[in-house]
């Protein structure tokens, strides 16, 4: 038997997140922004796994922005490092959503 291939693709999604119970994020911080790397049929389906997961972890998500799969953003001419691909190669092996980056907000007084 051949192993069917996989229809899941890893898409780039910058989550804004706001302030919630639990969430984790440092004191003072107004929210946060989360580079994440999701895999899905497509993005919708990325987007929501990920909203998902994130209210599961305390968080609350308020806008979530698409930046495609690898492949698109290639051709849209991003920068991409190697340690990128890994874990976008990761988020594809393991059907899951990886946070890479979290950048808290802070207000200025």
């Amino acid at each position: 038997m051949t192993k069917k291939e996989s229809r899941q693709k890893v898409y780039t999604l910058l989550v804004e997140v706001g302030r919630s119970g639990n969430d984790g994020l440092p004191e003072g911080a107004s929210g946060a922004a989360l580079m994440c790397y999701a895999s899905g049929v497509d993005e919708a389906e990325a987007v929501r796994e990920t909203v998902a997961i994130l209210k599961q972890a305390d968080l609350a998500p308020l806008d979530v922005s698409g930046y495609g799969t690898l492949d698109e953003r290639i051709t849209e001419g991003h920068d991409i490092s190697d340690d990128e691909k890994d874990l976008m190669a990761r988020a594809l092996a393991e059907n899951s959503v990886i946070v890479a980056q979290m950048t808290p907000f802070f207000d200025k007084a």
